[in-house]
């Protein structure tokens, strides 16, 4: 069984890509995945900072999430588009996740939590275009950090029309296009 992480990019709690998220979750799940659903607004992290770093060391929540991340298979993020890239927090959480710590070996390396992790990109936006900026962006960082990203994606335009007020998709050929994704993410990272 694959273990699945599912996480959304932004901490706004109305946001759009946490009603993605929770949908992708649901439906990695019901293809078989143990899953794994992360609110990072729940995991406040400093914004990176080496000084920072070299004095404290990597913050316990950060701690907290790479250990989480580790311990997956794959992911599944949904990530919002901001200025045509990924959003801050998404690309701080994964700035503190990917430091080494300690000797830098094994587990320790930077690497550890994305190196041969499946990752399934997904994003949701009130503009037309979905997230298909950020996407390129984000699939750069996370294969450069040996995380094999699948070549499919799903950027969901219009994305304030698309879900109901249970945060379920409305749009059939977008739920559809969702579900596949989850469940090809599961198959993928369950190898």
């Amino acid at each position: 069984m694959s273990k699945v992480l599912v996480f959304a990019g932004s901490a706004r709690r109305d946001s759009l890509n946490k009603k993605l998220a929770r949908v992708a979750a649901q439906n990695a799940r019901d293809a078989g995945g143990e899953v794994t659903y992360v609110d990072l607004d729940e995991y406040p992290i400093p914004l990176y900072h080496g000084d920072l770093e070299a004095k404290e060391g990597m913050p316990e929540n950060a701690v907290k999430l790479r250990d989480l991340f580790i311990a997956q298979d794959g992911f599944i993020i949904a990530s919002p588009e901001n200025n045509s890239s990924v959003s801050s927090l998404l690309k701080n959480t994964i700035d503190w996740l990917s430091r080494d710590i300690g000797d830098g070996k094994g587990n320790n390396s930077g690497y550890a939590p994305f190196t041969g992790k499946t990752v399934a990109m997904m994003g949701a936006s009130p503009g037309a275009f979905g997230t298909v900026r950020a996407m390129p962006h984000l699939r750069q960082i996370l294969s450069a950090l040996g995380a094999n990203v699948l070549g499919r994606q799903v950027p969901v335009g219009g994305a304030h029309k698309v879900f109901d007020a249970e945060g379920a998709i409305s749009d059939p050929k977008i739920a559809a296009a969702v579900k596949s994704l989850a469940e090809a993410l599961v198959k993928a990272a369950g190898r």
